[in-house]
């Protein structure tokens, strides 16, 4: 039997009956989603125990012998806790990578305020953002390992552990005792987590009794159920993980130590309760150096043209405020020691200029967001000249930035995808009635095809029939009246962006999430960022600000997971930007997605960074980096292939 139970926020949770197979309802990606405060919560007794985690620190530092000057990997490290307790006993370059951004976020919080100096990395373990020979040890902590449908996964993970590792680097994995758990796990249990929440779990072997399969069902005594979730981990013997360790080429394997957790609540320990200490030694050679460590990373930067007209610009051309902002950028790389920029901006030359650099540089970082001779239309003609010619280039691809210049097409995708989006429809070149249209004013009148808030004014938010007409109608002369216009229904709650630095496929940051304030815009006036905002400095829209947003933790969760499937699904690369707007309920719905947002160092991605105190220089950096390690990879993988 299924039911649907509400909780305070009336969004629905799927809750199961009886159910006899377990192993059938885990989703192979579990883990995507099960590392959240719920689980803080339900395992807090544990992983929120500081006592256990110095205990624990305590072990591994005794069982690796590492200098204060050690490179320490603390991988799939949740939120962080043993890499920040690392870093307090003197170790100065700890590093910590996990794939759930809420703990990873957690993570980066506590280390501001503890004032310490370890960087967090979202990433996939099995696609580690490092380079070869980088660590002197990896620390797998937790009972982290196991967590895939094929053990094939894991070996991945420390053939990965094994390249990124020094020769002679160390390994640790502290890891559930799989014999023990095997012949021990409770099949039924609950507890209570503090006076407002109780936990139940059901347990059983997988088919093949390689796995352990847990459900748990979370309960608030006021809310109700809050969650029904299944997840599984793979069982490991000691005999199994030698094994596993001796195949991805680790030598000198050793059992070092037993750890038993103490649950001061006096609960259901689980996969926690007793588990093994193995440490082993990478056996490698340094890896082969491609390029002399003093020679640069070579880039070309390509812009807009300033010599052309432009008319999403006020004053159809470059002015003094463009020609600063490029200032800005050229002085903010020019900080990067690493990399030697050359710029191209001319493009009458360009494909000349191209011809000319072509394979003397690794990659283009594509600032041209204005499009190819500064027509918007013609933004995804630059990355299909560069790719015509064979370069590299950060950003999205030409069909990447077709769908998303396409405001309908981007909103049929999400819908495709459960992601809501407001209530629209298309008005055609040849519509000219619209009473037959599913009209609910207010509603807001767009450009279908376009960016940099082109064509968004406030007479765009229509209350009525006759102000909806006259809207279109000079969005007809204004765009040509053989261009699709988009009407929508105008949402009147929390502005949003968020905006996402990296790739999923190997490391990547959502950045803080931040909302449109509009306390300084008179009361007669929409509350829409439009093209005043961004473009006419006397316009009372000039004032509007970008703070950080104040979220639920359900819907910053809800909104950054929604933005890595429309990344993905895209095919964004590198960054992008994502903007929403909450309606009455409270819910999140898709404006449009921008793949190559702007770059400038007042825009929104800089807000957003600066909001996480990551200056316009370390943003610019992160791109850059970003690129290089998803080119690292395409690299790797096709070397495999």
């Amino acid at each position: 039997m299924q039911k649907n139970v509400k909780n305070r926020n009336k969004k629905l949770i799927e809750v199961l009956g009886p159910v006899e197979n377990l192993e059938s309802y885990v989703r192979s990606d579990w883990w995507r989603h099960l590392f959240n405060a719920a689980y803080l919560r339900t395992d807090g007794d544990v992983v929120e125990d500081q006592d256990i985690t110095k205990n624990e620190v305590n072990i591994f530092l005794e069982a690796l012998d590492l200098p204060t000057d050690a490179n320490i990997l603390d991988l799939c490290c949740g939120q962080g806790r043993h890499a920040l307790e690392i870093a307090t006993r003197g170790y100065k370059a700890v590093v910590g990578l996990d794939r759930s951004h809420y703990l990873i976020d957690r993570a980066r919080k506590v280390n501001r305020s503890l004032g310490l100096n370890v960087t967090f990395k979202e990433g996939d373990a099995r696609r580690l953002p490092f380079s070869n020979d980088t660590f002197t040890a990896v620390i797998i902590a937790g009972n982290s390992f196991g967590y895939f449908d094929s053990a094939e996964d894991d070996i991945a993970i420390l053939n990965e552990v094994m390249r990124v590792l020094q020769p002679e680097g160390k390994l640790l994995i502290d890891i559930t005792d799989g014999t023990y758990m095997r012949d021990s796990f409770q099949p039924r249990s609950w507890e209570w987590i503090d006076k407002n929440y109780f936990v139940c779990r059901e347990r059983s072997l997988s088919a093949d009794s390689e796995r352990l399969i847990s459900r748990e069902v979370i309960t608030h005594v006021t809310k109700g159920v809050i969650a029904d979730q299944f997840y599984a981990e793979r069982l490991y013997s000691q005999e199994d993980l030698h094994r596993s360790f001796s195949k991805a080429g680790f030598i000198n394997i050793t059992n070092s130590a037993n750890v038993f957790a103490d649950s001061k609540r006096n609960q259901d320990l689980g996969m926690m309760a007793q588990r093994m200490i193995v440490t082993a030694t990478a056996k490698k050679d340094w890896s082969p150096v491609k390029k002399h460590s003093a020679e640069k990373t070579a880039v070309l930067v390509l812009l807009g043209d300033p010599s052309k007209s432009d008319i999403v610009k006020p004053g159809l051309s470059f002015d003094t405020d463009d020609l600063f902002t490029i200032n800005e950028l050229k002085k903010a790389l020019a900080d990067l020691s690493a990399y030697k920029f050359t710029f191209l901006d001319r493009h009458d030359s360009l494909i000349k200029d191209l011809q000319k650099y072509q394979n003397k540089c690794d990659f283009v970082l594509n600032l041209c967001d204005e499009g190819f001779n500064n027509e918007a239309t013609k933004e995804l003609h630059i990355p299909a000249i560069l790719e015509m010619m064979g370069y590299q280039y950060t950003g999205g691809n030409p069909q990447c930035l077709a769908y998303c210049y396409d405001k309908s097409l981007v909103r049929g995708i999400a819908q495709e995808m459960d992601i809501p989006v407001p209530q629209a429809f298309i008005v055609k070149p040849e519509d000219f009635h619209f009473v037959e249209f599913q009209l609910v004013f207010p509603v807001i009148v767009k450009p279908n095809f376009g960016d940099s808030s082109m064509g968004i004014h406030q007479e765009n938010v229509c209350y009525d029939l006759p102000a909806l007409e006259s809207a279109i109608l000079r969005i007809r002369q204004d765009f040509g009246q053989n261009k699709p216009i988009l009407v929508e229904e105008f949402l009147r709650g929390k502005d949003l962006s968020v905006g996402v630095i990296g790739n999923p496929t190997t490391s990547y940051s959502i950045l803080q999430i931040i909302e449109e304030d509009y306390s300084a815009l008179p009361n007669d006036l929409p509350r829409i960022c439009g093209y005043e905002a961004k473009w006419d400095p006397k316009s009372p829209y000039w004032n509007i600000k970008s703070i950080p947003a104040e979220l639920d933790e359900d819907v910053e969760r809800f909104l950054g997971a929604s933005c890595l499937k429309l990344f993905k699904r895209l095919d964004c690369r590198d960054y992008a930007r994502f903007d929403w707007r909450v309606d009455d309920n409270g819910t999140p719905r898709l404006l449009e997605v921008n793949p190559n947002p702007g770059w400038c160092w007042d825009g929104h991605l800089a807000k957003m960074a600066g909001y996480q105190s990551i200056s316009y220089k370390g943003m610019l950096e992160e791109i850059l980096e970003a690129c290089k390690t998803r080119l690292v990879l395409t690299d790797r993988v096709r070397a495999s292939s």
